[in-house]
């Protein structure tokens, strides 16, 4: 659990990453469409496959949603990183990307 941020700096720190990917994709060259909505958003591969990122407030976590599986991200000493053990966020949402746009996608955010 992310025990090192009050509730309202966790909802500064999630509502700014989730609009610097969003701003990130609009100027993006590869085409992902982006629909955002109180705390979540959804993003959109050419294939037609789903990511869905998204504030989980009670944990104080961001989750992340892709077609192959889920996950738990919790804020500690300046970074997200997953409760799994699927390493820095950003590391891994170019990955997760990559693998669901069935193309290479480095946004170039850490």
């Amino acid at each position: 659990m992310s025990t090192n941020i009050t509730e309202t700096q966790y909802h500064q720190l999630v509502d700014d990453l989730l609009l610097l990917i969003e701003e990130t994709l609009d100027e993006f060259p590869v085409d992902i469409d982006t629909e955002s909505a109180e705390g979540i958003l959804t993003l959109t591969f050419e294939n037609g496959s789903k990511m869905v990122l998204n504030k989980q407030e009670p944990l104080l976590q961001l989750w992340v949603a892709t077609k192959f599986n889920g996950h738990h991200f919790n804020y500690h000493d300046g970074v997200w990183t997953d409760q799994r053990g699927a390493g820095e966020f950003w590391a891994f949402l170019d990955e997760a990307m990559t693998v669901q746009a069935e193309q290479p996608i480095k946004l170039g955010i850490q």
